[in-house]
Formats: structure tokens, C-alpha cells, sequence
């Protein structure tokens, strides 16, 4: 059983070229038995941080406290799934607000990371994850007329939490008609492709994860 989590952090939801793709790169990857969990963090959004998480943080409070509920819940789905789809657009220059708050929840000192005198260490297992970055310009390339923060942000981020096997596919110049999106939609799928023969060629069992 290979267990996917799809995160999907943009406002056109099931509609959004990002999440599309992911679906089809699902399907395409030859996983076995596949079992998809999918949160959308836009239609069910996520608690901003509080003061009761505040305190229960600087407190050292169990991981049951209430106050820790909903990062609980978001760091359980992410130990229970060997797969990892992030799917957001990029708003002003790096992650939406939606997908902040999920990070926020998800880096928790002592939960899913340990502080050391070397910096912060993962508590999370590795897994691949896919970042599918949609928008209108472009952000990577000989074409980018635009800083990215997202891609180094969100890189650090997760390697702080265990994971650092993160392949980003931009999906850019989304705004520019059929043929940029259809171009822009093949590229990614090469770079997924070229990922999977790496994976194969490094050990040919890698097509099943679960």
C-alpha cells in the first residue's frame, strides 16, 4: 500500500492546474494499491496560532494538550502517509497564507523536531514529496522576472521536520494562454518522469513505496 497525502493550498481547489497534474502524476507512477488522503487548506482552513499554543509550547506541555488539537492532527497525517503532494500557487513571491498556517502547525519543537546546539534535527521519516508550484509568470529559469522565496523557504522548512527528498515542478506562465499552460504541464511531468527512472535505476523496487 502506498499512502499519498495531497496539500492543496490554492483557491481554485480540485480545478487548479496544480492539483490536476497531481492526480494525473499519481496515477502515472505505477505506486501499489494506492490509498490518497487529500486537505484542502483553503475550503477547511486551519486555526491560526493562539495564545493557549503560545503557552502550551513555552509551557512544555504533552503532545495530548488540548491547545496542540489540530497540529496533532496535521503532524499524525503526515507520519501515516509515505508520499507527499504540496500543491500552492506562488502568492507574492513565496508560500500563500493557507500553507504558512500548516507549516506552522506542522514544525513543533519536540514533536516533530529536536533543538540541538547543531541547529533543529527532524523527527519525521523522509519521503518523497513533490512541490507543484503554479503561476502566472515566471519565478525559475532563464525566463524569471521575479525572486522566488518560496522554493528555498519551503526546502528549509520541511528539511527541519526529517523530510528532504523535495522535487519542485513549476508550473509557470500559467497566464499566457493554452499552448504556455500545456507547455508548462509537460515539463513538470518530464521532471516527475526523470525522477521516477532515478528512483528505478537506484533500486528497482522504488515503484512500490508502501
Amino acid at each position: 500500500m502506498t499512502r499519498i497525502l495531497i496539500v492543496n493550498s490554492g483557491p481554485y481547489g480540485t480545478h487548479s492546474h496544480g492539483y490536476r497534474l497531481a492526480k494525473q502524476m499519481i496515477a502515472h507512477a505505477g505506486w501499489d494499491r494506492v490509498e490518497i488522503t487529500e486537505r484542502d487548506l483553503v475550503r477547511t482552513p486551519i486555526a491560526p496560532i493562539g495564545p493557549d499554543y503560545a503557552r502550551a509550547i513555552t509551557s512544555n506541555q504533552p503532545h495530548d494538550a488540548a491547545a496542540f488539537a489540530e497540529s496533532e492532527t496535521l503532524i499524525a497525517e503526515l507520519e501515516q502517509h509515505d508520499v507527499l503532494f504540496i500543491v500552492p500557487p506562488m502568492h507574492n513571491f513565496t508560500v500563500p497564507a493557507a500553507l504558512k498556517l500548516w507549516i506552522d502547525h506542522v514544525i513543533r519543537i519536540n514533536r516533530s523536531f529536536t533543538a540541538t546546539p547543531q541547529g533543529k534535527v527532524g523527527s519525521l521519516k523522509d519521503r518523497p514529496t513533490f512541490v507543484l508550484v503554479s503561476s502566472g509568470g515566471f519565478h525559475a529559469g532563464a525566463r524569471a522576472k521575479q525572486a522566488d522565496f518560496l522554493t528555498p523557504y519551503l526546502t528549509y522548512a520541511l528539511a527541519s521536520i526529517g523530510i528532504e527528498d523535495v522535487q519542485f515542478l513549476p508550473l509557470q506562465g500559467l497566464v499566457f494562454g493554452e499552448e504556455a499552460v500545456a507547455l508548462a504541464v509537460d515539463e513538470a511531468k518530464h521532471a516527475f518522469d526523470a525522477y521516477l527512472q532515478a528512483q528505478h535505476q537506484r533500486s528497482p523496487t522504488a515503484g512500490s513505496l508502501g
